[in-house]
């Protein structure tokens, strides 16, 4: 469980990097499956001790241009 392994500090901002890289996706993007993909990029990079804020909106991020890049329509207008 996420909360047993990350203090809530770090929860805090794994919250706000999903939602930031979750922008970066169209409106009608933010399927569950794709909110799912990129919390597990989050996770993983939590899990390598890359806690901060900064660390975990460039995951999320980058995430998100994977997926952009296998789905153009996901592009933002």
């Amino acid at each position: 469980m996420i909360a047993e392994e990350f203090d809530s500090r770090t929860i805090a901002n794994m919250e706000v990097a999903l939602e930031r890289a979750c922008k970066m996706l169209s409106i009608g993007a933010e399927q569950h499956a794709n909110r799912r993909y990129l919390a597990s990029r989050i996770i993983e990079c939590a899990q390598r001790g890359d806690i901060t804020l900064r660390s975990l909106t460039e995951a999320g991020c980058l995430a998100a241009s994977e997926l952009r890049a296998r789905k153009p329509n996901f592009a933002k207008s």
